[in-house]
């Protein structure tokens, strides 16, 4: 008797794993991320020929794989790619859809992990100071820079969630809800912002001036522009995040509190921060103004 499962097309495959993932309570980026490797490695196969996902061999994956090298994805593109593969035929074997594994042998690249680019007080200093005149952008820098929300957490930000001296960012996919202090600096930046901010009836924070919401592009635009204004070099939006990170466990910060400030679902997201600052060793659930 032929126990072998039926043939089934990658798309079929690839929707039948989005629905697991979704089911999972899996985050949009997260089911997004997958679903773009898969479409790649489809449309690969495709070419030569194979369209069914039970017929994928673990030498067709390995000279997939051996092309993306050669072809200037780093090691560690190639690396989170092999995650996704192994991921998703390790979902069609368990559920029956496919007869084996095929990703199962396959071995990540070795590559080193870059370190947290962390600007420094003249760095950040100096951000302020090319972007003093817009208002809008100062309550943008401080709140990332002094809070270290992601940011997709400050997009979505709403009039409602900021308080006097707090605010919450609201629960979001997977991530709960948390309630993070406000500097002095950043309740300053917010109190000026309010007063220029367009009178319009939408409930987010952040607005154009025509009263939409601010977009996470928008923000990581105009950030990349203050960036190259002030100076800094090799900066991105995330960095302002790990700055806030950085220093306030050199400050002494007590990583289990300040992995909570800032959503990370593992402590040791925070704690490896520790490996590049000079930390306190004195702790505090204190944050520090920078």
């Amino acid at each position: 008797m032929n126990n072998l499962p039926n043939p089934i097309s990658f798309d079929s495959a690839i929707s039948k794993f989005t629905n697991q993932l979704q089911s999972q309570k899996r985050s949009s980026a997260t089911i997004t991320a997958y679903s773009g490797d898969l479409m790649q490695l489809k449309n690969y196969l495709g070419e030569h020929r194979i369209t069914q996902a039970t017929t994928v061999s673990t030498q067709h994956l390995q000279e997939y794989l051996d092309q993306l090298s050669t072809t200037g994805y780093t090691p560690k593109s190639v690396s989170r790619k092999i995650n996704s593969l192994k991921t998703f035929f390790k979902f069609l074997a368990q559920n029956g859809l496919a007869p084996t594994n095929p990703a199962a042998p396959l071995t990540h690249p070795k590559y080193e992990t870059a370190q947290p680019r962390v600007l420094i007080q003249t760095e950040y200093r100096s951000l302020r100071d090319a972007c003093r005149l817009d208002i809008r952008m100062c309550v943008i820098i401080e709140f990332l820079l002094q809070t270290g929300i992601r940011i997709s957490e400050l997009a979505n930000l709403h009039l409602s969630d900021v308080k006097k001296s707090e605010f919450v960012v609201r629960a979001q996919e997977n991530n709960p809800q948390r309630t993070i202090p406000l500097s002095k600096n950043t309740t300053s930046a917010i109190q000026n912002y309010l007063a220029i901010r367009p009178k319009v009836e939408d409930p987010h924070l952040l607005v154009t001036k025509t009263g939409r919401p601010l977009l996470v592009r928008n923000i990581r635009t105009a950030i990349d522009r203050y960036f190259r204004q002030a100076g800094i070099k090799n900066a991105k939006v995330n960095d302002l995040r790990h700055t806030f990170i950085a220093h306030q466990l050199e400050a002494g910060a007590d990583p289990i509190f300040l992995s909570k400030i800032v959503g990370h679902k593992r402590l040791s997201s925070t704690e490896k921060y520790l490996n590049f600052t000079k930390s306190s060793t004195q702790t505090s659930t204190k944050l520090i103004e920078l």
